[in-house]
C-alpha cells in the first residue's frame, strides 16, 4: 500500500510540474494577449480599453497571485474560461477529447492488427523474403514523420483516386460512414509508426521464445503449428509486447497535434494550437493539463501493473 501511494503521490508532483512550467512558460512569451486579442481585426489597441480588459481578466494582478488562484482553480477542477470568446474550457475540452481519444484508440488497433502477426510471421520465416521486406519497412516507417505519411495519404487518396475527402469531420451520429471514413487515414498516419515498434519487438521476442524447452516439448508431442503459435508461442511472446505498448501509447498524444492539423480533425491538439496563437492562458493551461493527466495516468497505470505482478518492483 505504501508502494502505491509513494507513486501516486509521484504522479501528482509531476503534474504540478508540468503545471507550472507552462504557467510560467506562457507568461513570459513576448507579447500581450489583450493588444493580441484587441488587434486581431488589424486595428490598433486603445490604451484604456488595454487596461481595462487587464484587469477584468485579473493580468494586472502580481504573476504569483495568478499562479495562486489557478492552482486554487484547478483544485476544484475548474479549468477557466477562454480569453477569446469567454467559454468554458472545460467544457470545450470534454467537448474535443472524446475525438482525440477516437483518433488514438484507433491508430492503436491499427498497430496491433498489422503489428503482431507480422512479427510473428517474420519469426517464424526469419531470413526469408517477407521477413527481410518487413524489416525493411518498420524501419522507414519508424523514420517517416507522421505529417509527411499524412500529406502523402491525402495526395494519394483524395487527390489522386478521390476517395475520401483530404480531411475535416462529421459526427458519427449523423453519418457514421463518412465518420470513420474521415478517421481512417488520420489514424493510420500516427499509427504506422507504432506497428513498426510492434513488429519489431514481436519479433524479437518470439524468436526469444521459439527455442524454449515447452515449445519443442509441444512439438515433440505431435501438436500442430497454428495450436502451438496460439497457444504456446504467443500467450509468452506478448509479454514484453504489452509493456512496450503500453509505453509507447502516451507518444501518440504527440503525434496528433500535427495529424489533427494535416487533416482538419477538431481536436484537442487544434485547441492547443488556436490557445498559443492568441495567447489564451486558460486554454492552454487546461489542454496541455489534461493531455499531460492522461499521459501520467497511463504510465502510474502501468507501474501499478508492475508492481501487482512482480514484488521486485516494490522494493
Amino acid at each position: 500500500m505504501f508502494w502505491f501511494l509513494r507513486r501516486g503521490f509521484a504522479s501528482l508532483i509531476m503534474l504540478w510540474v508540468i503545471v507550472t512550467l507552462v504557467f510560467m512558460s506562457i507568461h513570459f512569451v513576448p507579447g500581450d494577449p489583450v493588444e493580441l486579442l484587441l488587434s486581431q481585426d488589424g486595428g490598433s489597441a486603445d490604451p484604456a480599453t488595454v487596461q481595462m480588459i487587464r484587469e477584468d481578466l485579473g493580468l494586472n494582478r502580481p504573476i504569483v497571485e495568478q499562479y495562486v488562484e489557478k492552482l486554487k482553480g484547478l483544485a476544484s477542477f475548474d479549468l477557466g474560461r477562454s480569453m477569446v470568446d469567454d467559454s468554458s474550457v472545460s467544457a470545450e475540452i470534454a467537448r474535443r477529447l472524446p475525438r482525440t481519444l477516437e483518433l488514438i484508440g484507433l491508430a492503436a488497433l491499427i498497430s496491433l492488427i498489422i503489428g503482431i502477426p507480422a512479427g510473428i510471421y517474420a519469426a517464424l520465416h526469419t531470413g526469408r523474403s517477407f521477413d527481410r521486406v518487413a524489416s525493411y519497412l518498420a524501419g522507414f516507417a519508424q523514420g517517416i514523420p507522421v505529417f509527411v505519411l499524412g500529406t502523402l495519404l491525402i495526395l494519394v487518396f483524395s487527390q489522386m483516386l478521390k476517395l475520401t475527402s483530404a480531411g475535416g469531420f462529421v459526427a458519427f451520429s449523423q453519418a457514421p460512414g463518412k465518420h470513420m471514413l474521415l478517421l481512417l487515414m488520420p489514424s493510420f498516419s500516427i499509427g504506422i509508426g507504432l506497428a513498426a515498434i510492434v513488429f519489431r519487438i514481436t519479433r524479437a521476442s518470439t524468436l526469444e521464445v521459439l527455442p524454449l524447452d515447452y515449445v519443442r516439448t509441444a512439438r515433440a508431442k505431435g501438436l500442430g503449428d497454428r495450436r502451438i503459435v496460439l497457444h504456446h508461442i504467443l500467450r509468452n511472446a506478448l509479454i514484453p509486447v504489452i509493456t512496450i505498448f503500453a509505453l509507447q501509447i502516451g507518444s501518440l498524444l504527440g503525434g496528433t497535434v500535427l495529424v489533427e492539423y494535416v487533416f482538419n480533425w477538431p481536436g484537442l491538439s487544434g485547441m492547443l494550437v488556436s490557445g498559443v496563437n492568441a495567447r489564451d492562458y486558460p486554454t492552454v493551461t487546461g489542454v496541455i493539463l489534461v493531455i499531460s493527466a492522461l499521459f501520467i495516468g497511463l504510465n502510474f497505470l502501468v507501474d501499478v501493473l508492475y508492481g501487482l505482478t512482480d514484488p521486485r518492483v516494490r522494493k
